[in-house]
């Protein structure tokens, strides 16, 4: 394993729209050249919602500058990073809620966050959703982050009360959301406070629920098929698939 220090990022940021009417997705990200640091910012507005493609950009651009204003010293940064990245979450979520209670037509948007931050080999996120955060090494692709969605989430659904388990089981829409940053309390929140260890090699995915019209063995082929090759034609190899 290389030491930490001399871990590079290559990085590659690509949308579609896909059956959408509009782009609901929004994304930014900073990898400063030769630094050990950086982070990606992902929101996908909730779709069939009002504004869900403004919800998308407020999320993003709140937490992208609550990180940026962060990212002067990463080491100290790290020393509180549950805290930094919760209050981004958190700060997000009061930003859509009062552009939605100062325009009617709006009410119901919002986005769902994901979030990872890479300091050194060490990797820490926060999400709120469905968008999914995956790991490929060694040929194998997992999904790091947790997945609100209730057919995820059968459990939890049942233990807070909301259904009982014949119920969400029998749900007509097993992928409906049980957490989104919607202005109101954020029902279901991921953000571990110890890091996941990254190798020279991975390949990790940030990506809203749209890539998911692959399934996991699809995505992990295309991806043992392409590991050698740039994080932009590995992005392009997703995107050819989704068609």
């Amino acid at each position: 394993m290389l030491p930490t220090a001399e871990l590079a990022f290559d990085t590659a940021t690509t949308m579609g729209l896909g059956q959408r009417e509009r782009q609901e997705d929004a994304v930014a990200s900073d990898f400063a050249s030769g630094e050990p640091f950086g982070f990606v910012v992902l929101a996908d507005g909730m779709g069939g919602h009002a504004a869900g493609d403004v919800a998308s950009k407020l999320v993003v651009s709140e937490v992208f500058s609550q990180l940026k204003l962060q990212s002067g010293d990463p080491d100290l940064l790290e020393l509180r990073i549950g805290e930094v990245l919760e209050r981004a979450a958190l700060s997000a979520n009061r930003r859509v809620g009062r552009y939605s209670s100062l325009r009617p037509d709006t009410d119901g948007m919002g986005a769902t966050l994901l979030a990872p931050v890479f300091i050194r080999n060490r990797l820490y996120w926060v999400s709120v959703g469905d968008s999914p955060l995956y790991l490929f090494r060694g040929g194998r692709l997992v999904r790091l982050n947790e997945n609100h969605a209730l057919m995820s989430q059968i459990d939890y659904i049942v233990e807070m009360g909301i259904m009982d388990r014949d119920q969400a089981l029998n749900h007509p829409d097993p992928s409906c959301l049980t957490s989104v940053l919607i202005g109101r309390d954020i029902a279901q929140l991921d953000c571990p406070r110890a890091p996941m260890q990254i190798e020279p090699g991975d390949i990790l995915i940030v990506a809203s629920d749209g890539l998911q019209s692959l399934c996991e063995d699809q995505i992990e082929g295309i991806l043992r098929f392409s590991q050698k090759r740039s994080a932009e034609e590995i992005g392009a190899l997703l995107m050819s698939e989704l068609g």
